[in-house]
């Protein structure tokens, strides 16, 4: 449930706007996910219900109003989908486009101040994505080469306790607590050192 409008309104979007755009996003919002940011169209002529893209913790959201505004269309894209995000400035504003495994999506006549902002969280959630396919490739290759056996007489072994079972995070809780921890120090809660030292920690859990 989208309650703050205000930490959207940052580079002086259209507060109309957004809240057609996040009434309309409360409906496909899911269990731990959080919207990041909103970012509206703007073009020259007028246009009482422009297009925006929203950024979660977990997606990318094209949403693009029907029938003046009663209706949307939206086309979404989860992060590890996402092969690169791009950026192109013009005289009327920018174009922000998503290159994602299933096609491409762009949206034009940003606002330059509201594409840079999308652009910069854009490129730290392909960052975290970047280092979970790594840390998952490197887990990959070890099991890979721990799989090959050796036929050896087995050696008995004193009765013991069975070891306990550790279960790894999933992508998806990796992804949500690298990303709740980006969070905490962009608002200033944490110091650099403390964020630095968190993210290592959990990216060690993989």
């Amino acid at each position: 449930m989208i309650t703050n409008l205000k930490k959207f309104l940052n580079e002086e979007q259209d507060p109309a706007a957004i809240e057609k755009i996040a009434d309309k996003l409360n409906g496909i919002i899911m269990n731990g996910e959080s919207i990041e940011y909103i970012a509206v169209q703007k073009k020259p002529a007028v246009n009482l219900s422009p297009d925006g893209v929203a950024l979660t913790n977990k997606r990318i959201i094209f949403c693009r109003p029907k029938n003046l505004g009663f209706s949307m269309d939206f086309q979404d894209y989860v992060w590890k989908d996402v092969i690169d995000c791009k950026m192109k400035e013009s005289l009327f504003g920018a174009e922000f486009t998503v290159n994602t495994l299933k096609g491409d999506n762009s949206l034009d006549y940003l606002p330059k101040a509201q594409a840079r902002r999308l652009y910069a969280l854009a490129q730290e959630q392909e960052e975290i994505q970047r280092e979970v396919r790594r840390q998952l490739d490197l887990e990959e290759k070890r099991a890979g080469s721990g799989s090959i056996q050796v036929n050896t007489p087995p050696i008995e072994q004193p009765s013991a306790q069975p070891a306990p079972i550790s279960v790894a995070p999933t992508v998806d809780d990796v992804t949500e607590a690298l990303t709740k921890l980006k969070s905490l120090w962009d608002n200033q809660l944490i110091s650099r050192d403390d964020y630095e030292s968190k993210k290592a920690d959990i990216l060690s859990r993989i």
